[in-house]
């Protein structure tokens, strides 16, 4: 059973209501709990999964070893380690001791997850955790990055409105997706620096599923994360998932535990954005950083290098970055300028507000493309503004239907000369912009720009500035659209005013204070 976003939601709510009423839970604690909860449920239900898989096969249910089930991709649980064991512990029994257990034969099975899995449920009442597993076995089905979505459920919800920063977010599944589809990873070795809960690496094993292959046979995943606990919770992830990796924790800016220059196939990232105060003293010099160091007190051109530099030589990168690096001024311009004369700039998408959890703001996806460096397309980028094409999920919320997932990608895809894919429903909107199926730029939507074009746009990889207005008649004018669109514009530039505000306030109070 599949439920909506609008359930998880509500069920959410419930659990963290048992947790602030009846805990002595700071809210920012609340999301351990309930993971451990849903990842042995998850963990319960890939087990029984490949139970049928391998009884189907002809194996009888008493000969199928540990082994057995991690070639098929599942985790090995004792019976003390299933959810269902759990759910049915007589109200008398002590559940947190026993929901303790639990974790510990996980871990002792799998070696992968030593360390890793919540042991703090002693401390909950049984009361607490009983009703908090009835919540779990209910929530259904949650397509995608699951411990992502709840993760960024609890810190948007109560940690910022603790007064905690609110600096972490996770990637929405269907901003993911299209990153996939468009960067194609069927086989190698995928890196990401900012890794978070893992949701990229997880949608990169869907997309080599979908294709009848298995992921653990065909993709090696690297990830790095700075917070532990996120770490924990991507382990969690691809474990439950099937997916064979090496996390680490470690600060990107400082640290390459992966010693990632030209190693991987395909890198996948949401880097936290416009953050300050690296110590430049400490990166001037590293080699993932070869087109030079920004002037500005702004991260922004670390990451994007970082991308570029750890791609071999036909690797393809696809990342989520603020609009305002497309359009960055001064030591950033000349950065992008030299990625843009590599030829390995591929396609820039524009992203409408609303597809983050937590946050308002519009985004860009950028990709890198180090063959297309060597090819006849080594001179343009493929430009596409998506802004007027998202699913209106809640008031607050929007997201890419996969048709429109399809229908993006298909763009792309015409434009490399490669064969359109209809399976998820594109075919009506790939007819009415692209009927002759070959590429064309179609105003409001895509423009293949060349290098000249883009040297005449002072080197901007804003989409806006190639790709036009669609061909509207004077009738059909758009009033909603076009406030909304400006409404998306004032927001940034407030943002920008807020956190141009809070500089100089910082500068000012440093001066007065010596």
């Amino acid at each position: 059973m599949t439920i909506d976003f609008n359930q998880i939601e509500s069920r959410l709510w419930a659990a963290a209501d048992q947790l602030w009423a009846n805990t002595g839970l700071k809210p920012a604690e609340f999301s351990n709990p309930v993971l451990g909860l849903i990842f042995l449920r998850y963990a319960e239900k890939k087990f029984l999964e490949a139970e049928a898989a391998l009884i189907e096969k002809g194996l009888d249910a008493s000969e199928i070893e540990k082994f057995d089930y991690q070639a098929e991709g599942a985790l090995y649980l004792s019976d003390n380690a299933r959810f269902s064991y759990l759910l049915a512990l007589a109200e008398g029994q002590d559940v947190g001791k026993a929901v303790n257990e639990a974790m510990a034969a996980v871990e002792q099975e799998n070696e992968e997850l030593k360390g890793v899995l919540p042991r703090s449920y002693a401390k909950l009442p049984n009361t607490v955790l009983i009703e908090l597993l009835r919540l779990m076995d209910s929530l259904g089905e949650i397509e995608g990055d699951a411990f992502g979505t709840i993760y960024e459920y609890f810190l948007g919800k109560f940690a910022m409105a603790e007064g905690q920063k609110g600096g972490v977010f996770y990637t929405p599944t269907s901003i993911v997706k299209l990153i996939v589809e468009i960067i194609e990873p069927f086989h190698g070795k995928i890196f990401d620096p900012a890794c978070g809960s893992g949701g990229m690496f997880v949608q990169s094993a869907a997309f080599v599923q979908r294709r009848n292959k298995r992921a653990s046979e065909e993709l090696t995943v690297f990830g790095t994360e700075k917070a532990n606990d996120t770490v924990k919770l991507a382990k969690m992830n691809l474990a439950v998932h099937g997916i064979s990796g090496d996390i680490r924790e470690a600060n990107t800016y400082y640290e390459d535990p992966h010693k990632a220059l030209g190693r991987f196939d395909f890198v996948m990232a949401n880097p936290p954005f416009n953050v300050s105060g690296v110590d430049k003293e400490r990166v001037k010099d590293d080699p993932r950083f070869p087109f030079g160091i920004p002037t500005t007190d702004n991260a922004n051109y670390l990451w994007i290098q970082h991308f570029y530099t750890a791609l071999n030589k036909t690797g393809r990168a696809g990342f989520v970055m603020a609009n305002s690096a497309g359009d960055a001024r001064g030591a950033e311009l000349e950065i992008r300028k030299k990625l843009i004369q590599s030829g390995g700039v591929d396609v820039i998408v524009s992203v409408g507000s609303n597809f983050f959890y937590t946050v308002t703001l519009p985004c860009t996806l950028w990709f890198f493309d180090k063959a297309k460096a060597n090819g006849q397309r080594k001179d343009q980028v493929l430009f596409i503004d998506a802004r007027s094409i998202y699913r209106q999920v809640s008031r607050a919320i929007r997201d890419f239907l996969p048709e429109q997932i399809e229908f993006l990608s298909n763009i792309v895809r015409l434009w490399r000369g490669e064969a359109v894919e209809t399976g998820a429903g594109s075919q009506e909107m790939l007819q009415q912009h692209f009927p002759e199926g070959a590429y064309q730029d179609v105003a409001g939507m895509c423009k293949v720009a060349t290098r000249a074009d883009i040297e005449a746009q002072g080197w901007s990889l804003n989409p806006g500035r190639y790709v036009g207005v669609a061909d509207q008649g004077e009738d059909d004018f758009d009033f909603v659209e076009r406030l909304e669109t400006l409404s998306q514009e004032l927001e940034e530039l407030n943002t920008a005013a807020r956190a141009l505000e809070e500089k100089i306030a910082a500068n000012v109070a440093f001066l007065l204070n010596g």
